[in-house]
């Protein structure tokens, strides 16, 4: 049967949005599509042929499948088939097939490989049906006999047998190597704390569930409707595992309901649907419920020990971080949670370590600012206990000792205006008007607490192409296989292009989420701007000169004798930069040289030769008010100001967006976000909203946002950084710093929950 396909919408600004420039605070372009039900998500595509599978989960958490009791779901009235390890499209074997374009070292999890069980949770079957509901229906029927292993789950019970990481990934630093001898300077030193810290598991939690519609043509061709980050990373894993040629597989994602790292990797439901696809011969959907989303990866489970001394006037003598966290069985999960302490602040002797412990768990994944959201959180809240073990304002001892370089690498920033976040947001927030001592505020029933910390996260970028194409009515498309997970990357790239090009916002059409489109890396890491942004500027920039090589050749062409320099695009019109009067429309540039269209590629390239003299990173300070009910250990946080330092900012509206999301986020790592195991069955236990618990609207009150002045033509062409990772970092260490100046007690784990506020240190 034929698969109907409509048309994916293609977001564009309103009429009359107007000429723009960078950095204006323009509405989201995508947002009327989203809003009015236009805009469909990966479980929102349909074919007349369409079939239905749902997945059934493990209840062990290691073993082995002895049986698959399948005959009452195969009853159900509409059941195709069911598929498991041992009824399934053949795939490949090779570890390497399954290794996606952001995978740790080791062997990735196949679905459906073996008998082998590898976790709790982990898909063990698939039911097909007709319809949704009889294939959830039949999945319920499913019975597994299994021969149960000894497990373990428990990261603090292992942690005499952690090890160091064998298998890196792509990104990952491990920890620089000691510089002078902190341990000895951590003795001799006259001001000394010591702090344990716990961080718990948290999973992604995002709007939209992880799915995948796959639509099968009549000639065998797949295109994939996937719930990623990147859909050429999802193409590529599904061509690798099935022997497809690229051709023969298309990805889309045009619109994401929010990922937050969860999209990273090509989770299972994207094999699987797949797998029943090319046994039906015919399109099919498989959706996670929100209980399935926690049978994937997670923000791992992580122990951490900070050792930090002074001398009395609070120059920093040492800094010791060592960090153990969780990875699975299977690979090396890895990321940078330590080596921030021996970057943000100025100190010779400096050690620091990192090590995991493997369980009987799926991998962690990356969620937003990994590694950062727990290891700067430790070093933070380390550094308020200092400051007042020295009697000594926390934001002066930070100022004490302000890194101007990196020490462990001796390299300076491409730039750093983190004294400027901490003067505008230590204005804004009225830090001058602490009082030094806990317990000092109080209003009714609640004391009032306020804290800061400071944040940092990697400014990176890395190579993407741009594809642009100048239709003759004055129509600007231009394209790249990024993904917009809700950052607002249709708008961004859609401003750079329209300021570059110099035409109206509404002229402009951007084309993602397609795995055909011009390569661009996996969305992620807050690179996106400094990468596909800059790809996008310099396609138009090569768009520029192809249009003022065809002015040139106009009849009495004002461009006859001029260089490529000295011309600029404004208000659809080619003109020199010195005779506003010279505009020539591209529409007549375009007619004239009898074109329906130009077209130019563009491949950005990073400078990595001038990029490895500097350490790139944004920065931010964090300042927060909240008001504790010491009866009831209840914490409001009634005010965040957050002042960050992310280079240009491109587009002022969604730049601040992120950070609000980011800082209610740090606001539900600080106060609610937990998944709790029963390690006796090693399976984590509140696996959905009712009792995973995220911060809501009435947790959240005032949030003020300072973009600092900021240009970095290292990181990027744009002078842009990111800001999708560093609102959150410096939250919860602000809250707890918080909650200790209003109650003079210290909460070392997160989530700071009622009954560890109440409790004495």
């Amino acid at each position: 049967m034929n698969a109907v396909l409509k048309e994916d919408v293609q977001p564009v600004a309103e009429p009359g949005t107007g000429l723009v420039a960078k950095g204006d605070a323009i509405s989201r372009i995508d947002g009327p599509a989203k809003v009015t039900g236009q805009a469909r998500y990966a479980a929102e595509h349909s074919a007349p042929d369409m079939a239905y599978g749902v997945v059934v989960n493990s209840t062990i958490a290691k073993g082995r499948i002895t049986a698959l009791h399948l005959d009452e779901a195969r009853a159900v009235p509409g059941v195709l088939d069911i598929l498991s390890h041992l009824h399934r499209p053949k795939t490949r074997k090779l570890d390497l097939f399954y290794k996606d374009m952001t995978a740790p070292g080791g062997s990735p999890f196949k679905p459906f490989y073996s008998d082998g069980v590898l976790y709790s949770g982990q898909p063990v079957a698939l039911v097909l049906a007709e319809t949704f509901e009889a294939a959830r229906y039949a999945a319920s029927l499913v019975q597994v006999t299994y021969e149960e292993e000894a497990h373990q789950t428990d990261l603090l019970a292992n942690l005499n047998r952690s090890h160091k990481p064998s298998r890196l990934k792509a990104g990952f630093s491990p920890p620089p190597k000691p510089t002078g001898d902190a341990d000895a300077a951590y003795e001799a030193a006259p001001v000394r704390i010591h702090a344990d810290f716990y961080s718990g598991v948290e999973h992604h939690n995002p709007m939209e569930m992880h799915a995948s519609t796959v639509i099968r043509s009549d000639d065998g061709h797949l295109t994939i409707y996937d719930k990623t980050q990147g859909a050429q990373n999802s193409r590529w894993m599904v061509s690798q595992v099935f022997g497809l040629s690229k051709d023969k597989v298309t990805v889309k994602n045009p619109f994401v309901g929010g990922a937050f790292g969860s999209g990273l990797r090509p989770q299972y439901q994207l094999i699987l649907a797949v797998m029943g696809a090319l046994q039906l011969k015919r399109s099919l959907r498989v959706v996670l419920t929100r209980q399935q989303m926690f049978t994937f990866g997670h923000r791992p489970e992580t122990w951490q020990r900070v050792k930090l001394a002074a001398e009395r006037d609070g120059t920093l003598k040492a800094v010791v971080h060592e960090a153990v966290a969780e990875t699975s069985r299977l690979e090396d999960y890895v990321e940078v949670v330590v080596n921030w302490s021996g970057q943000l602040y100025q100190c010779d002797n400096v050690r620091l370590d990192y090590k995991l412990v493997a369980l009987d768990q799926y991998s962690p994944l990356d969620m937003r600012a990994p590694g950062a959201a727990h290891g700067v959180h430790a070093l933070e809240v380390a550094m308020d206990e200092l400051s007042y073990a020295l009697g000594m304002d926390p934001l002066a001892l930070r100022l004490k000792n302000y890194a101007e370089r990196d020490a462990a690498r001796n390299l300076p920033y491409s730039s750093k205006e983190l004294r400027a976040c901490y003067a505008q947001g230590a204005e804004r927030f009225g830090w001058a008007g602490r009082p030094a001592a806990p317990r000092s505020m109080q209003e009714g029933n609640e004391l009032i607490g306020w804290g800061m910390a400071t944040g940092t996260w990697d400014a990176l970028q890395m190579l993407a192409r741009a594809g642009a194409v100048l239709h003759a009515d004055g129509r600007l498309v231009v394209s790249s296989a990024t993904s917009d997970i809700g950052t607002g990357t249709y708008t961004v790239m859609s401003q750079i292009a329209a300021a570059a090009m110099g035409l109206p916002l509404e002229k402009v059409t951007f084309r993602l989420g397609d795995s055909t489109l011009p390569f661009a890396p996996v969305e992620g890491g807050s690179s996106h701007v400094a990468t596909v942004g800059s790809a996008v500027e310099g396609v138009c920039e090569k768009l520029q000169k192809k249009l003022w090589k065809l002015a040139r050749a106009m009849p009495d062409s004002p461009f006859e004798i001029t260089a490529s320099h000295e011309v600029e695009c404004v208000n659809g019109c080619l003109q020199l930069i010195k005779m506003p009067g010279s505009a020539v429309p591209f529409t007549d540039i375009l007619a004239a040289a009898g074109l329906d269209s130009i077209e130019e590629k563009y491949l950005m390239l990073p400078n990595a030769l001038k990029q490895k003299q500097y350490v790139r990173a944004t920065h931010s300070a964090v300042f927060c008010e909240v008001r504790v009910d010491e009866a009831f250990g209840t914490v409001r946080v009634t005010r965040v100001v957050s002042a960050i330092a992310a280079g240009r900012i491109i587009s002022a509206k969604t730049a601040r967006s992120q950070i609000v999301g980011s800082v209610v986020w740090g606001i539900s790592q600080a106060l609610h976000e937990e998944t709790h195991s029963d390690h006796a069955l090693g399976r984590f236990m509140n696996h959905n909203l009712a009792e995973y618990h995220v911060a809501v609207n009435a947790d959240i009150h005032d949030i003020d946002v300072i973009f600092v002045e900021e240009d970095d033509r290292i990181v990027s062409r744009l002078g842009a950084k990111g800001v999708g990772e560093i609102g959150i970092v410096g939250v919860a260490a602000a809250v707890c710093n918080a909650i200790y100046h209003a109650t003079g007690r210290r909460v070392r784990s997160t989530p700071m929950t009622p009954d560890k506020v109440m409790a004495p240190d």
